[in-house]
């Protein structure tokens, strides 16, 4: 469980990356926590602003590096996300950056893959779908802005591994549930706050 100081402290150091990748300002060293040296996954999302466009989002779901690491390296990826142009020096201030700290992504384990639709929980759960060389994974928050039900969640993240939208029904389909604690800029360098994930 993070605190509300992790998450503005976790966009600051997002903040601070893009500056140095898009405008070559000097990388501030800011000093982080214990926990902040600990391995976990987070992504980094970018999105206009005020209409609130997906501009980027990159991240790593598994604890592989540092948590401070591992926010920098997916800011400054995010600037250069390949479904996008790299952002421009212009577009610093016309964004909003947004951090989703996230547990090790698990397993999700049924006898019946239509177990899955009581199993995942709207607002709790991020998804990750795997099948053979195919891989796809979706946010906590993206069915809760999207207004999806499991079944479409389970859907969109098959599609966006490359499978038809029914392969999760498959039982060489693996699926695999992380949480995420979101935090994000109310306007470009503005207040930081914790965002809710289960649509209240």
């Amino acid at each position: 469980m993070y605190e509300d100081g992790d998450g503005k402290l976790a966009v600051k150091l997002a903040r601070a990356a893009i500056d140095h990748a898009v405008a070559g300002a000097p990388m501030q060293d800011i000093p982080v926590p214990e926990r902040f040296l600990r391995e976990s996954g987070a992504f980094v999302t970018l999105s206009t602003y005020p209409d609130h466009a997906l501009r980027g989002c990159i991240g790593y779901p598994g604890p592989y590096f540092p948590l401070k690491k591992t926010v920098i390296m997916a800011a400054q990826e995010a600037t250069r996300d390949p479904r996008f142009r790299p952002l421009r020096e212009s577009e610093l201030d016309s964004i909003t950056v947004e951090v989703s700290l996230l547990t090790p992504p698990e397993p999700l384990m049924a006898k019946n893959p239509k177990e899955y639709l009581h199993l995942v929980k709207i607002g709790v759960h991020g998804l990750i779908i795997e099948r053979g060389q195919f891989r796809g994974l979706l946010l906590p928050q993206v069915p809760v802005e999207q207004g999806w039900d499991v079944e479409t969640f389970l859907a969109h993240t098959c599609m966006k591994a490359g499978l038809f939208a029914d392969a999760w029904l498959d039982t060489k389909t693996k699926l695999l549930t992380f949480t995420g604690e979101v935090f994000c800029e109310e306007k470009p360098r503005g207040k930081v706050a914790r965002k809710v994930l289960d649509g209240t």
